[in-house]
Order: structure tokens, then C-alpha cells, then sequence
């Protein structure tokens, strides 16, 4: 056996063996001698690189790589080495360096085999296709993905050339494009491995294969046209204009890019100009790129804020509408026993009846389906409220009504039982009123939709013991979810900032701005979705109750949302709000029109990043960098543009400042500028 420092080679695992395969163990070390996860560092691509010349000198019957971390075969790419990189000529070394080490694998002169199981990404599938064969774990959790674009550059390692060259263009530009992961047996319907075996079996699976290995895996005639010179020109415009009915190129050059990459210059971005707009070096200097790594690296913060075990196993959930049901029916899906409690069955039913449509969607296989059915129990009675680990409240935002409940459960909770509400704005300290214990209420705030919102906000109250928080940062971690401590404040983070982007974009309309001109402005900014549109999809009664809860004194406050509240008009849920919907889908009554979008974006945006900035002053979350996290993922915010406060940097905070003065002067004092801005940074 030879090991380096990244790597580990096996010549003969067993005395059985000789003549057989070699094994390459991926081992990623780390300088505090943690186990964590195989990444691709300058150091260890530099080190396969010798293993290949060592290999090339003294060549095995064949090379099966694998991974030696239980997590996974490897994420990609070193994000903390990426995120270091100060100059576009770095970048394209970098990238160089792993197209380089990459050929290599490629070139060596007998069989190699990639063993995957759990996530291969980015350079780590880049890899796997850099061997002449592929193997995939059969678990749910493995999966392959080429998932760069997220992070605004381009697979820049040899995936923008081997995929299409292996499963046809059209499959892997949706791959590339989307960043989107694939299981074992579906990579096995594409063709992008060749078998798919449980992990258990890898050593055997391994020697069997290579022992007679098959021809190379070629694409299907339907995928390989997609290749063809007289082709490729009409399967690269087709993908640019799925690209643009969801993506800019002025605010995500990367998509663009990649299909470019691949119809130009044949997915190998060593060869493409360095002045090109798609080049490395274009993309690393433009502001995306570096605003999409920091958010990837806020979401890593995120996550390690839940680090540890939970020891939350039964969950009661009271309330069961549109978020009672659904995160119900997500912590079940995440392996969870839950009780639904509500006044009766007929309530419960329609909460039920979408967990199984959504089960079924996700899961696909009945025995998963039932399983996780089987850990939803509707719970009229209420009596989960005794045996559970975690009480969540999700039943109207009214205060009163809200401690009338706590009284009556709280008595029959076991002690160690946590008490949490789902309220999206009542200050825990409001409703701790009351309680034997209210060191164990804190706030567990999810995002609709639930099953497609990461974050979720632990509200600290003033009562809320360390203890309760950890154990509910936990919690949320096990889920899946993104915690974010907060502070109790009216709001909490991420409502607070959100109402004056949406009230300002009401009274623009009550002002006759049409309601698809508004959304087009936000759209322009770069939102995902527009104010208007927005407050339907969460609903406009919710949208009402938060509006009164956060309303300051002498602020505007819109009348039509009230009217459509008060006429049963609730959005979306209602099929009619500000927008009428069919089929889930808002009707436009006309486009945006030729308007400057730009002064109404900046009249909506500036509300909440000057929100934002009181937040963070008020010390309603620890620092700038978890206000942009939460922004972004609690609400969509303009990923390109990094946040709110990070836009605030690259805009200029003396610019933001004259336009702030200017909206004060033209329409009032709800734009006059928090104190906190003399200390922004």
C-alpha cells in the first residue's frame, strides 16, 4: 500500500488478489484532523496528478477509485482554496490545474472505474467521467450532479466536454444548466454510469466488472445527434432560450456560458480567449460569481449553526392548514413520527391528502410512500401533546388566541417537551404571558412553501434558554432545513425586512402603477418573483396580519389589500387575489410597458435594505453577513446581488444614502435613513 496525503493506492487489498484491480482511496485531509468531506484542494489535484505518473510507469491490470469518507465520493471543487482567489488569473490556473490532472486520469492506458456513493458533485463527477467507467451506490442519497452554474462559473474540469460527449448534449446541457443531481438509476438510464450496485458490495463489484470489462458506453442515436455539427447550432439556441425565460445574462452570465463552452469551443475552457465573455477569467471578474460563492458559503454557516445530534424524534403539530400541514408532513418525510392536532378530521383531511400527493411525487416508491404516511397520524384529541419531543403552534397570528392554547397544553407537555410557534410576527415575549415554563417557548418560524423554503428562524425570546435554543437549531438541521437565530423583535429578521418592500410596492399601486409593472421592476433588480405576486402566494391575509403587526405610526398603510381580504379574495389559495390564477398561475392583464424600471426598483429595494441595516444595529441577528443569508434564503433576494447589506457595499453606501434623501423628500419619513448606516461598513 502507498499512500500520499490526499490519497491512498492499494495494489492488492487481499493476498487473493494479486493481478487484480488497484484501488485509489480519495482521503481528503485536514489541518485539524477532521474526517469532513473529499474536496479538490490545489494540494490534492496536484497529488493525483503524481499518482497518475506513477501509475503510467507501473501500470495495474486496472484502477477502481473510490472514496474512504461515509459521506460521500467527493463535493467539487475546495470552496475555502476558491473562495481565497483574488485575481482572475488565479481562477483560470486553478481550473487549468484540474483539466490537466483530469486528462490524465483519462489517459491512462488500462480500465479505470469510479465507485460513487453519496454526493458526487462538481469535480467530483467531473472525475467519475474522466474514467472510462462508472459504478453508483443504489441509495437514495447518492447523487451526481455538475452543479457550478449555481456558483455562477461554468464545469470547468473536463464536464462541459465528457458529459455531452457520453449521454448527448441535450441531456447534459439540462444537467449543466440546472445544476440538478440525478440518482443511481436514473444516472443508469442516461447512461451516465454503467451499473448501479449497493456501496456494501463495491470491492466485489469492482473486481467482477474489471475483471471482463465491456466497451465503453456510447450514446443512444436519439442523444448523439444532439452533437452533431448541423445540430448543435439549434441545440444550443433552443437551451439559451429555456436560459432566458429564467435567468438574465446580465445578472447570470454562467448559463450562457456553458452553452457557449460546449457549442464553440468544445467544453474545454483552456482553449476559450481570455478577453471572451466566457471565459474564466470573465466570469470570476464579474460580481456573480464571487456573490454566489459567499452565499454558498453562508449556507455551510447556516448549517453548522445546527451542528450536533437531535434528540427531537416526535413532533405534535397544532394547527393544521396551508403551514401547519405542511411542515407536518415535512418533518414526517424527514423520518420523524408526527400528530396533527385540529378541531376536528375534516380540518385535518386536506393536509393529509397533500402530504400523500406530495409523497408520492418525491418518493415515487409505495413502500417509501407508506412509510412515511405511517408517520403521519392525524391527532384530533391532542393527544400527542403528552408523549412528543417538540409542540409547534401553527394556528392563527392572534396573540390571545395563541396563550388561550398554551394554557391548556402546556400542563400535559412532559418536561423536557419544547414549546415552539410558528408565528411569522408576535414577539415571544407577548406570548410567554402566562407560562409555568417560558425558558422552553421559542420560535420556529418556516417560510412558505414549506417543502421548498430552506430557512427556517429560531426566535430567541427574553425567557429562551440556551438549552431550547440549541436543541431546536438541532432540530431544524435534522430536517433539513437552514437555522438562523434571531432575536425576538416584532417581524424577527426576515418579515421585518420584507414588509417595506412589500407595502411600498402597495401604495405604488394605489397610486395606479400597474401590478405587472411592479413586478417587472423587482424582476429587473433581481428578484425571483415580484412584490405583487408575491403577497398572493403567501396570502394576502397572512400578508395583512404581519402589515398590521409591523405597521409604524404615521407609514402608509394600503386599503386594497384589506378590500380583497374582507371580499374572501386571499390570492393564490383563493384562486384570486391582486392577480387572478388559473391552473397556479397569476393573469397578466398587459405587459410592463416601456417604462425606467430602475427608479421603481429602487423605491421598493431601499425600504428593506435600510431595514436591514436597523437589524443588524438593533442586533436583531448577530452580524451582516447572517442578515444577507437569511434575506436570501428566507426570501429570494436577488442572489446575484449577495443581499441586502452586500448590496449596499457594491452600490455605494453614499449613493444609496443621496437616494434615500431624495424618496424621504418626495414621499415622507418612512425613507429616512437608520442610524446604523453611519456604521456600515
Amino acid at each position: 500500500m502507498q499512500t500520499w496525503k490526499h490519497w491512498r493506492l492499494e495494489q492488492t487489498p487481499n493476498t487473493a488478489d494479486i493481478g487484480g484491480p488497484a484501488f485509489l482511496y480519495f482521503d481528503k485531509s485536514f489541518a485539524d484532523g477532521s474526517e469532513s468531506t473529499n474536496t479538490f484542494s490545489s494540494e490534492a489535484l496536484h497529488e493525483l496528478g503524481d499518482v497518475c505518473a506513477q501509475l503510467k510507469v507501473n501500470p495495474p491490470k486496472a484502477l477502481a477509485i473510490l472514496s474512504a469518507k461515509e459521506n460521500g465520493f467527493a463535493a467539487g471543487a475546495d470552496i475555502d482554496e476558491f473562495a481565497r482567489i483574488t485575481s482572475a488569473d488565479q481562477a483560470f490556473a486553478f481550473t487549468k490545474l484540474g483539466c490537466d490532472v483530469f486528462d490524465q486520469v483519462a489517459a491512462l492506458p488500462f480500465p479505470t472505474l469510479a465507485m460513487i456513493h453519496g454526493f458526487c458533485m462538481g469535480g467530483g463527477t467531473e472525475l467519475a467521467l474522466a474514467c472510462r467507467y462508472r459504478i453508483m451506490d443504489d441509495g437514495a442519497k447518492s447523487k451526481m450532479a455538475l452543479p457550478e452554474v449555481m456558483l455562477g462559473i461554468v464545469p470547468g474540469w473536463g464536464g462541459a466536454k465528457r458529459m455531452p460527449q457520453l449521454i448527448g448534449a441535450a441531456q447534459a446541457l439540462d444537467l449543466m444548466l440546472t445544476g440538478r443531481g440525478v440518482d443511481g438509476k436514473k444516472a443508469k438510464r442516461m447512461g451516465l454510469v454503467d451499473d448501479v450496485t449497493p456501496r456494501r458490495h463495491f470491492l466485489n463489484a469492482a473486481k467482477v466488472f474489471l475483471a471482463k470489462p465491456r466497451a465503453p458506453h456510447q450514446p443512444a442515436f436519439k442523444d448523439a445527434i444532439s452533437n452533431w455539427p448541423i445540430i448543435r447550432g439549434w441545440v444550443a439556441n433552443m437551451s439559451r432560450k429555456k436560459v432566458a425565460q429564467r435567468a438574465r445574462k446580465d445578472h447570470y452570465p454562467a448559463p450562457y456560458a456553458i452553452i457557449d463552452l460546449w457549442e464553440k469551443f468544445g467544453g474545454d475552457p483552456r482553449v476559450v480567449p481570455a478577453g471572451d465573455p466566457i471565459s474564466i477569467q470573465s466570469l470570476f471578474s464579474h460580481p456573480t460569481a464571487p456573490n454566489l460563492i459567499r452565499i454558498f458559503k453562508l449556507q455551510d454557516r447556516l448549517k453548522s449553526i445546527g451542528a450536533g445530534k437531535s434528540d427531537i424524534n416526535h413532533v405534535h403539530v397544532i394547527g393544521a392548514g396551508v403551514m401547519g400541514g405542511d411542515i407536518a408532513a415535512w418533518c414526517a418525510l424527514r423520518g420523524l413520527k408526527v400528530t396533527l392536532q385540529d378541531l376536528d378530521h375534516a380540518r385535518i383531511a386536506p393536509a393529509i391528502k397533500r402530504a400523500a400527493e406530495a409523497y408520492k411525487k418525491r418518493l415515487k416508491l409505495p413502500h417509501l410512500v407508506q412509510a412515511a404516511m405511517d408517520r403521519l397520524t392525524p391527532d384530533v384529541k391532542g393527544d400527542g401533546v403528552a408523549h412528543c419531543d417538540l409542540v409547534i403552534e401553527a394556528i392563527v397570528e392572534n396573540a390571545e388566541i395563541k396563550k388561550k392554547l398554551y394554557a391548556a397544553i402546556e400542563p400535559r407537555m412532559k418536561p423536557s417537551a419544547i414549546l415552539a410557534t410558528n408565528t411569522s410576527s408576535i414577539p415571544l415575549q407577548e406570548l410567554s404571558v402566562g407560562l409555568t415554563r417560558p425558558e422552553r417557548l421559542v420560535g420556529i418560524h418556516f417560510f412558505n412553501p414549506v417543502a421548498q423554503m430552506m430557512l427556517v428562524e429560531i426566535v430567541e425570546g427574553p425567557n429562551t434558554s440556551t438549552e431550547t435554543m440549541q436543541r431546536s437549531q438541532a432540530f431544524v438541521k435534522k430536517i433539513d432545513k437552514l437555522p438562523l437565530p434571531v432575536k425576538s423583535a416584532p417581524g424577527f429578521l426576515v418579515n421585518r425586512i420584507l414588509t417595506p418592500y412589500m407595502t411600498e410596492a402597495q401604495v405604488m399601486l394605489a397610486e395606479g402603477i400597474p401590478a405587472e409593472t411592479i413586478d417587472a421592476a423587482a424582476k429587473e433588480f433581481g428578484m425571483p418573483m415580484g412584490p405583487i405576486e408575491l403577497a398572493d402566494v403567501v396570502g394576502l391575509d397572512v400578508g395583512l396580519a404581519v402589515g398590521r403587526e409591523l405597521h409604524k405610526p404615521g407609514n402608509p398603510q394600503p386599503a386594497k389589500i384589506q378590500e380583497l381580504v374582507d371580499a374572501k379574495k386571499l390570492g393564490k389559495k383563493s384562486g384570486e387575489g391582486f392577480y387572478k390564477w388559473v391552473n397556479g398561475k397569476p393573469q397578466r392583464a398587459h405587459g410592463s410597458g416601456t417604462v425606467d424600471l430602475a427608479p421603481l426598483w429602487m423605491r421598493m429595494t431601499l425600504p428593506a435594505v435600510n431595514e436591514a441595516v436597523a437589524c443588524v444595529r438593533e442586533g436583531v441577528v448577530a452580524d451582516a453577513d447572517l442578515c444577507d443569508a437569511g434575506i436570501i434564503f428566507g426570501t429570494g433576494f436577488a442572489p446575484h446581488r449577495g443581499g441586502p447589506l452586500k448590496y449596499l457595499r457594491a452600490a455605494g453606501k453614499d449613493k444609496l444614502l443621496q437616494e434615500l434623501k431624495l424618496l424621504e423628500q418626495k414621499h415622507g419619513q418612512r425613507f429616512i435613513a437608520d442610524a446604523g448606516w453611519a456604521t456600515i461598513v
